[in-house]
């Protein structure tokens, strides 16, 4: 008996230390929408426990009650309605279905990460002269770069603010699709190549934050982090003194190194940054020799460029940018290394590759080709061989 009293107290003491173990900043976060945020989860979390419990104890309640053995327990066999019941059968998740609609669709537009800040919390709005402050985020593979255009910095790896100060943040990727996150700052947003996402948030607490991407995008995923500083006027323009002092120029040459994948980039400082750089990444043409999406879009909204533009061809391949640099890392994505994904032929016991040969049939190992349709003298169209 003692064991086993022993051995319960060891039991009730587990979830204490499971819970200190765990980092709680999504439930206590330090900026305002992070904090809207956390209001919804409970909120809902809520609404929908005033089923769950009550479903849950009744279950047990009729189980224990009903059971075989209990000759008390009433026995209508030919019961099989009850107006009462219903109502409150329905009723009640009615009720609880349109309180969570109600949540749900305010929340949605209240919420919308695009959407300018109305207010620093819930007891101060934004002051009339208040200037937001810019920050434009590049996900790389595997470190995050982030332009200040107002001060003219550039940081890889580090991030600060002002608290109270509202931050629109303009999001995008190099290569593949990240998501940018700071758990105690606000929700997460994907940054995707060629595409501009939006955040606007605000940091209430001084303090130094993590941030991380929330979304698989290689080898180096894992350590695709960077610290956030929430800092107050003077400590953030220290900050940007410093960031001056100690950093280098970011051109375009600077840029297409830091571009190649890497693990484990250590923070870096840039003094100052080319204006448009954030913009040629934006359209996918930093490469010197590449045609920017916009000027695409552009002559496409004109009506096309007829058949002259059969000469952007190579200016519009953005899966290669470094084939001729060697740059192969192990499980870097496609755009980043310019090796082309290939699957491997077929082969049988021999180690030989397969060849099919079956009636009205002609099947090449480009794949191209398709059954009944080509004699192996057409060949595919070019923007279908990523061997090109």
């Amino acid at each position: 008996m003692p064991k086993l009293m022993k051995f319960s107290r060891l039991l009730s003491v587990l979830p204490l230390l499971f819970l200190a173990g765990c980092n709680m900043v999504v439930m206590a976060p330090s900026g305002d929408i992070a904090a809207q945020q956390r209001d919804l989860i409970v909120i809902s979390t809520v609404l929908m426990l005033l089923i769950i419990v009550p479903v849950i104890f009744l279950t047990l309640l009729f189980a224990w009650r009903y059971r075989r053995s209990n000759t008390a327990a009433t026995y209508a066999p030919e019961w099989h309605h009850s107006t009462r019941l219903e109502i409150v059968i329905w009723a009640a998740p009615l009720a609880i279905i349109i309180a969570l609609g109600a949540v749900t669709w305010i929340s949605t537009h209240k919420l919308d990460p695009y959407r300018p800040l109305d207010r620093l919390d819930a007891e101060r709005a934004i002051p009339a002269d208040t200037k937001p402050l810019t920050v434009e985020v590049v996900a790389l593979d595997w470190k995050w770069l982030f332009f200040y255009p107002e001060v003219g910095i550039a940081t890889v790896n580090e991030l600060a603010a002002p608290v109270d100060m509202p931050i629109n943040f303009k999001i995008t990727a190099s290569s593949v699709m990240n998501s940018f996150y700071i758990p105690a700052l606000a929700g997460q947003i994907y940054a995707m190549p060629g595409m501009e996402t939006k955040l606007h948030a605000v940091i209430n607490k001084e303090g130094e934050y993590e941030g991380f991407s929330a979304n698989y995008s290689g080898a180096g995923f894992s350590h695709m982090r960077f610290k956030f500083h929430g800092l107050n006027r003077e400590g953030f323009d220290a900050w940007v003194a410093k960031v001056k002092q100690q950093g280098t120029m970011l051109n375009r040459d600077a840029y297409l190194k830091l571009e190649k994948p890497s693990e484990k980039e250590p923070v870096r400082y840039y003094a100052g940054a080319d204006a448009d750089l954030y913009t040629a990444i934006l359209n996918m043409c930093a490469t010197p020799g590449k045609m920017c999406m916009n000027e695409m879009m552009h002559i496409d909204m004109m009506g096309g460029g007829g058949k002259e533009s059969t000469e952007n061809r190579e200016k519009l391949q953005y899966d290669n940018r470094h084939a001729g640099e060697g740059v192969v890392q192990p499980g870097a994505t496609v755009p980043a290394t310019g090796v082309p994904a290939k699957a491997e032929p077929p082969r049988n016991s021999d180690g030989n590759d397969m060849q099919h040969d079956m009636p009205g049939m002609d099947m090449q190992h480009d794949g191209h080709s398709m059954p009944g349709m080509s004699n192996g003298t057409d060949p595919a169209p070019a923007q279908l061989n990523n061997n090109n």
